[in-house]
């Protein structure tokens, strides 16, 4: 999020495509708002008249006439309060539900570098708290802005018919108003946008307490924990305290120059009342209209408020729309695959080299350099090398995680950044390092992304998952904790690996998918999957030299380069990197065994 960010209140400029798909229902809503205030401001009019015809001693229908007038006028003008209330109170919670969706929508498009750059719980805050700020001025301050204008133009009408030259005095300390709320919103923005930030970083902290919980146990760090949220509490508090004692200052200083207009009407009004200038009718009727200037001005802190604020979160969230995935489709006409047999599809690295995206000034360390080898159709290769030597960055590459800055990746011929991500994506069957379920059923889990339920079962049974969820309470209807905690880690590994054969792939990644089960289920587990993998082209990198022996080409990495190819008999007659990867296998094996 490198982009400026826009000041004040332009940025809610991106709040209004998302209100213009309701403008006709907005229109309605802001004409009940105009139709009240005009309504209402009749009241002083009607009661002037009435006490002017007590004085001129009218007769009693008349009165009651002006009363019955009131009463209906009264009752208008609370069916409008509450139209208006209704139609932009659900504008604001629609125009809400599609800025949700809108962002959700943007979210899962932007590409790993952007998670690596953002904290969950701050995008977390931002689909919230920010969204819920943005939301009341959609409705709310929208609303109450209409009915603050409506409702002092409409008395200051009635107020210059009344006396012209009493209006004048009324006002007259009201033109400080703009300096006031000029200095004061500015303020506001700044200190609201700084709340907000902190309460991503509040929730940052809690959902890693909350997802981390049982590393914060096992080393016993729950009161240090608990201390360091206390500070970011506090810290939230303080941040908090100084915006809320401008909301403080804001409405008693609108108040005091209302109230310098008061005291000013009272003094000379009453004075001219008395000389006969006005009439008694005339007075009251304008201390009433004044009373309606002045609670718009009052209300008005209070809209600025919800401006400054709503502003202030759309800043934050502009800052994830204008977000751009540096992974995305080709534009333009983009290349097809050609049609497939039964045999998977040949895959083939050229002369490729990566790192990891770097800071402005910053010097990359490459990952990968110089990757060049060839996957025939339908084979298996292995990838090995220690902890570090690059086999997760190359496994990625291939569905289009990452791009490389160097050399080209393709798949049956055709570079793989030339076709579309969807179309690319669907063909691979992948198994990530660290496996992600969701917090649903076994079964919803398998069957991800469209899955058939039957192919799903099988797959289960093919990656040793099948055991495991016969012994659950409700088998395959059991449901999962966040990220699968109430499997074990090597039971997760297996449902990742059924869930990506379940798909029916033409080309299976395995990244050190079996690390976390034992030998013997790691050759179970292999046994199987040298059946399915038949006729689907297949990469599975691993740690361990066990897992890919019996490939029909196995790749070495050390520190992001090739050392050495070839298939396991040959690699072991060289005695090289792949031998003493085996070895140290064998001793470790051997330790365990002793055990």
């Amino acid at each position: 999020m490198s982009k400026p960010r826009t000041s004040s209140l332009r940025a809610l400029r991106a709040l209004v495509p998302f209100v213009n798909v309701y403008r006709g229902r907005m229109a309605l809503g802001l004409a009940c708002v105009v139709g009240s205030s005009a309504i209402a401001s009749a009241i002083p009019w009607l009661l002037r008249r009435a006490i002017n015809d007590l004085n001129a001693s009218a007769p009693p229908r008349d009165l009651w006439l002006i009363a019955m007038t009131m009463i209906a006028v009264t009752c208008v003008t609370g069916l409008l309060r509450f139209q208006m209330r209704n139609i932009l109170n659900s504008i604001s919670r629609l125009v809400e539900y599609d800025m949700r969706n809108a962002m959700f929508r943007h979210l899962i498009t932007l590409d790993a570098g952007f998670f690596g750059r953002n904290r969950t719980g701050d995008l977390m805050a931002r689909l919230t708290n920010d969204l819920s700020a943005v939301r009341m001025v959609a409705g709310p301050a929208i609303m109450y802005l209409v009915n603050t204008i409506a409702g002092g133009v409409f008395a200051l009408i009635f107020m210059l018919r009344i006396s012209p030259q009493l209006t004048g005095v009324a006002v007259l300390p009201m033109v400080l108003l703009p300096i006031v709320m000029a200095v004061l919103g500015s303020l506001i923005h700044t200190r609201f946008e700084a709340v907000q930030e902190h309460f991503g970083v509040m929730t940052t902290h809690a959902q890693e307490n909350i997802s981390g919980a049982r590393i914060v146990r096992a080393f016993r760090q729950e009161a240090a924990e608990e201390a360091h949220f206390a500070a970011l509490n506090e810290e939230y508090l303080r941040r908090n305290m100084g915006l809320a004692k401008l909301y403080g200052l804001m409405s008693p200083g609108l108040q005091l120059l209302a109230g310098l207009g008061a005291v000013a009407v009272l003094g000379i009004g009453g004075a001219a009342t008395l000389r006969g200038t006005i009439s008694v009718g005339d007075y009251v009727a304008f201390g009433l209209y004044l009373g309606m200037l002045t609670w718009p001005l009052i209300a008005l802190g209070w809209v600025i408020n919800l401006f400054q604020r709503g502003a202030a979160s759309m800043n934050r969230i502009n800052d994830i729309v204008r977000a751009t995935a540096s992974v995305t489709s080709p534009a333009g006409r983009a290349a097809t695959l050609p049609p497939h047999g039964n045999n998977g599809r040949a895959l083939e690295f050229r002369d490729v080299s990566y790192h990891y995206p770097v800071g402005d000034g910053e010097s990359p360390r490459w990952v990968l350099r110089n990757i060049s080898f060839s996957v025939r159709a339908g084979a298996t290769v292995g990838v090995v090398g220690a902890t570090g030597s690059g086999k997760s960055a190359l496994m990625d590459l291939i569905p289009r995680f990452w791009n490389p800055q160097e050399g080209q990746i393709l798949l049956d011929g055709v570079p793989i950044e030339t076709l579309p991500l969807d179309v690319l994506r669907s063909t691979i069957g992948y198994v990530p390092q660290e496996t992600v379920l969701f917090s649903d059923t076994i079964l919803a889990n398998l069957t991800y992304g469209g899955n058939d339920e039957a192919a799903a079962r099988e797959a289960a049974v093919v990656a040793q998952l099948e055991a495991a969820i016969v012994d659950l309470p409700n088998g395959y209807d059991t449901m999962l904790g966040e990220r699968g905690i109430n499997l074990s880690g090597g039971q997760k590994q297996r449902a990742a690996i059924a869930r990506a054969l379940a798909r029916d792939p033409q080309v299976v990644l395995l990244d050190d998918a079996l690390s976390a089960v034992d030998t013997g289920t790691e050759a179970a587990i292999l046994q199987g999957l040298r059946e399915e993998l038949t006729g689907r082209t297949a990469l599975i990198a691993s740690h361990r030299v066990s897992a890919v022996r019996d490939a029909s080409w196995i790749v070495v990495l050390d520190e992001g380069r090739i050392v050495e190819q070839g298939t396991h008999d040959t690699l072991v007659t060289a005695r090289g990197r792949y031998w003493q990867l085996l070895r140290r296998q064998q001793v470790s094996d051997e330790v365990e065994a002793t055990v």
